[in-house]
């Protein structure tokens, strides 16, 4: 083949590959290409039985369930700096939000700077949807000498940062319930507004509250519950109960998808149980708060290794049939 005619070639499948993985922001919609794009998500930290580390060796059959249930985005707690791991995920049709620390010591996180080398590793990564900076840090002062202003500025230094580097993806932040003023008035370089919201099972009311101080899209970062009863109460019974867990993802789902003009998307919390979370990870601790004390459904307590739609073997949950249904249409 002539030289000239190979080059072309590679140029112009790069050019179709950069534009086929541009995502921009029209009014409240996030649009990857020319369409507009509806998030929905799952939270995913694969952790297995008797570890405490990530581990992605049971990827391929975790995809697959995804596809089943009409999952299209992956929301990463941390970056994934494995370029096979991405090219699967990829090749599977989903996309990915990359969630950055802000300590982290030095791992791609925001205090060190080092988030900016994986975006400048990654940013041409086909399965990338969008970066998001932070986790709920508005519920800890006490990281930033006690004063919420100095970790706002540091979010909107490093949406800044992300954006000087990369001008294809938005940058987010997954803020804990709705962002107040002083949030917003500082962090006005943030595209995206994830919140992580547990409002019983029904979220409507803050899809309300945002369309009244902004026009910036916004989306469910995390919004789900778990599949355990530490109490009886509203007619579920104590103990594992996965039609609890059900019951309140469809409501939940059902709400975030009837309020599409404000709302981008949901990532559902999780899509497999965390054996590590409260106790020995090599067996499933209910751990967890006192009853009543959030707003969890359906017993107020987050029992922190029950929250996945499929079970640590991947054997499906009824959470992960009505996600299904919810997401397939």
């Amino acid at each position: 083949m002539n030289k000239c005619l190979c080059i072309a070639l590679v140029l112009i499948c790069f050019a179709c590959g950069q534009r086929d993985n541009i995502v921009s922001i029209s009014g409240r919609t996030i649009v990857l290409n020319d369409s507009a794009f509806l998030i929905k998500g799952i939270c995913y930290h694969p952790v297995p039985k008797g570890s405490n580390e990530r581990s992605f060796d049971r990827l391929e059959q975790d995809l697959a369930l995804m596809n089943e249930a009409g999952i299209n985005t992956i929301r990463f707690y941390s970056p994934v700096d494995d370029q096979a791991v991405l090219d699967q995920i990829h090749e599977a049709g989903i996309k990915i939000i990359v969630g950055f620390g802000y300590n982290q010591a030095g791992h791609f996180d925001m205090l060190s700077g080092s988030f900016a080398d994986y975006i400048e590793k990654y940013k041409t990564h086909p399965a990338i949807l969008f970066w998001e900076l932070g986790n709920e840090y508005n519920y800890h002062p006490e990281w930033f000498d006690g004063d919420l202003r100095n970790w706002y500025l540091a979010l909107n230094k490093a949406a800044l940062k992300a954006k000087e580097i990369d001008v294809n993806h938005p940058v987010a932040t997954a803020h804990g319930e709705l962002p107040d003023s002083l949030a917003r008035s500082i962090c006005t370089d943030i595209d995206i507004w994830g919140m992580n919201v547990y409002r019983w099972d029904d979220p409507k009311d803050i899809f309300r509250e945002w369309k009244a101080v902004s026009n910036q899209p916004m989306y469910l970062s995390e919004a789900g519950a778990d599949s355990f009863m530490t109490i009886s109460k509203n007619g579920y019974e104590q103990g594992e109960n996965e039609k609890a867990q059900a019951d309140a993802t469809r409501q939940i789902l059902k709400s975030t998808l009837e309020n599409q003009e404000v709302c981008a998307g949901v990532a559902i919390f999780a899509f497999v149980d965390e054996f590590w979370k409260a106790g020995n990870p090599d067996a499933q601790d209910p751990g967890g708060w006192a009853p009543n004390s959030s707003g969890v459904p359906y017993d107020g307590a987050p029992n922190e290794e029950y929250w996945g739609i499929v079970d640590i073997e991947r054997n499906k949950k009824e959470a992960y049939f009505v996600v299904k249904e919810q997401f397939v249409k």
